[in-house]
Order: C-alpha cells, then sequence, then structure tokens
C-alpha cells in the first residue's frame, strides 16, 4: 500500500483538490493534474507534507495531453494505481438556446476525456491485477436538471462507463465505481445565485450542503482494499438530495 499512486484529474481545487489530501494522508503519492499549474502546484505542496507529488498540466480535450500526463506519471512513479476521473466543467443554457461549442465542450472534458484517461490508466491496473477506477459523477446525473442538458448528459454517461468499463475489467482485479455528489460547497456552486441555493437546500433531506471532504472520504472507501467486492456501483453522497 505504502508505494501506490493515486492520479486525480481536476486536482487543483473543490473535490479534487480534497481528496488528494485525504488520499496522501492513507500513503499514496499523488498526481496532481488539471490546466491551472499555479493551483496544481499549491496542492502538491500540502501534498508532499506527507507524501511524494508529482504536478501534470492536463488537458482533457487532447488525448496528446492525457498520454503524455500518464507517461510523465509513469515515468516519476512507475505506476498507477488508482485513477480519480473528478476534472468537470459546466456551460449551462436551457437546451433550446444552447451552442453547439458549449455542448461540445463539456461533453469532451467531463465524459470523453474520463474515458481516455481510464485507456491510459487501465494496462498498467491489468497487468498487476490490481486497480481502482473511481469517476465523480452527479446527482443531477441520476436526477436531471433543467438548463444543464450538456453536464447531465456528461454525467449519466459516466455513471453508464463505470458500468461498462467495470464489466470489462472485473476479472482483473480491477474494480471501477463511480461517486455522485449532491450539492457540495466548491467554486462551482458558489456561483449559483443566492435563491437557487436556498431552492437546493431545501430539497436536501440532512439541511445541510455537502463539503468536498464528504466526497473524498467515498472516493478513499473505494480507492481501498476494504472495497475490493465494490464494482460497477455508483455511490451517492448527496445527504438524501435523492434517493
Amino acid at each position: 500500500m505504502d508505494n501506490r499512486v493515486a492520479f486525480i484529474t481536476g486536482a487543483s481545487r473543490g473535490i479534487g483538490r480534497a481528496t488528494a489530501l485525504a488520499m496522501c494522508k492513507e500513503g499514496y503519492r499523488i498526481v496532481v493534474a488539471s490546466p491551472e499549474m499555479e493551483l496544481n502546484e499549491e496542492v502538491a505542496g500540502e501534498v508532499r507534507q506527507h507524501q511524494p507529488a508529482l504536478v501534470v498540466d492536463l488537458d482533457l480535450c487532447s488525448v496528446a495531453s492525457i498520454k503524455d500526463g500518464f507517461a510523465k506519471a509513469m515515468k516519476e512513479f512507475g505506476r498507477v494505481d488508482v485513477l480519480v476521473n473528478n476534472a468537470g466543467i459546466t456551460r449551462d443554457g436551457l437546451s433550446l438556446r444552447m451552442k453547439k461549442e458549449d455542448w461540445d465542450l463539456v461533453l469532451q472534458v467531463n465524459l470523453s476525456g474520463a474515458f481516455f484517461a481510464a485507456q491510459q490508466a487501465l494496462p498498467f491496473m491489468i497487468r498487476e491485477r490490481w486497480g481502482r477506477i473511481i469517476n465523480i459523477a452527479s446527482v443531477v446525473g441520476q436526477a436531471g436538471n433543467a438548463g444543464q442538458a450538456n453536464y447531465v448528459a456528461s454525467k449519466a454517461g459516466i455513471i453508464g462507463l463505470t458500468k461498462a468499463l467495470a464489466q470489462e475489467v472485473a476479472g482483473r482485479g480491477v474494480t471501477v465505481n463511480a461517486v455522485a455528489p449532491g450539492f457540495i460547497e466548491t467554486d462551482m456552486t458558489a456561483k449559483l445565485p443566492e435563491e437557487v441555493k436556498q431552492r437546493m437546500l431545501a430539497s436536501i433531506a440532512m439541511k445541510r450542503f455537502g463539503r468536498p471532504a464528504d466526497v473524498a472520504n467515498a472516493v478513499k472507501f473505494l480507492a481501498s482494499d476494504d472495497a475490493s467486492y465494490i464494482t460497477g456501483h455508483v455511490l451517492n453522497v448527496n445527504g438524501g438530495m435523492y434517493m
């Protein structure tokens, strides 16, 4: 366990950052991957108080960038045991007026990027007969949400991708699961108008918003040996917002 490596996309902030910090305390070496290099370095600095870290400039719209990121991780650490596909963006708008580029970009980053990252991570995991892929989905991928057709489609796609990959690699000692957060206090949700936040809060059974650490703890569990018989599962971390 001491030498396992976790490659985390979107690790510069929010859920990705919380996951990097939670997992390094469990003994994982961390690949901090996102296009926000300054923030990547800040997170890596915090990680290095516990474990080695590598910073990768990752563009999920580019398969070449994804391949290069994994090549750097393999050169630095010689292994990638856990992939956390956390990176995600929004470009919200009503479907009738949604621009093609906003549809394409969200699907490319949130869904295609996750697939191509998994494609790079799997050969080592299969060879070692041990691996964990954990995809960050969303409550809206299960329940839908007006004004987010692109984001909802990408996150529903992540759930389908999780189940397909899980079936393909289950016999090789690799598990593939998803975590579906509800409303988590991050930079992404901070931009929402107050009335939207209050409406969301009213729909949450626990009457509080989630914290990035709530999601990171779920990821940490699914990455652990304790979760070795769980695959193709979607773990809801939403405070009872959707059941």
